[in-house]
């Protein structure tokens, strides 16, 4: 039977090294599978949960954004960030995040003195990476935070169209 070398490496150096059967990673667009025989395939992470499988086993471990590079036998993640289960203290990942969240809420009152869109500062962009990556140590801790939506961020959903692409429900004069 068939299998994939599956490897992550963080600036710290290599992470993970392992033979698996399967591996399932959080790409930017969502989730995406390898099997073996895979086609070549180069995607974006956010930070997330990637999950593989050898025989039976499951195992579970929190990547940062990166980006992973998957082929016919083999998958390498290049990601800011790696941990384990039994290397996350919640409590610590908790007050961290709140702290986060925190500088968050000053940098977007700073920004956007509107609330109209302004555009994303260099600062609060690392500071909803960084809020993200702890909400995937918590994710696979067991401990989630509640989901955040930061609309219009680099990698959330599309700007909504000009008022004038708006339907209205009067019907359109021919």
């Amino acid at each position: 039977m068939e299998r994939l070398d599956l490897e992550s490496v963080t600036p710290k150096g290599r992470a993970l090294k392992e033979t698996v059967d399967e591996v399932t990673a959080p790409s930017v667009e969502g989730e995406f599978g390898v099997l073996p025989g895979h086609v070549p395939l180069v995607a974006a992470l956010r930070a997330g949960i990637v999950s593989y499988r050898i025989g039976a086993d499951i195992k579970r471990v929190a990547v940062g954004a990166g980006f992973a590079e998957a082929g016919p036998n083999k998958v390498v993640i290049l990601a800011d960030d790696y941990v384990e289960r039994d290397k996350i203290d919640p409590v610590l990942v908790r007050r961290d995040l709140a702290e986060v969240q925190t500088a968050i809420a000053k940098a977007e009152a700073a920004s956007t003195p509107g609330g109209d869109g302004a555009p994303m500062t260099e600062s609060l962009s690392a500071l909803i990476l960084k809020e993200n990556w702890l909400a995937a140590e918590l994710e696979l801790h067991g401990d989630a935070p509640p989901a955040t939506m930061r609309p219009f961020e680099a990698y959330g959903p599309p700007a909504p169209d000009a008022d004038e692409d708006i339907p209205t429900d009067s019907p359109a004069a021919s």
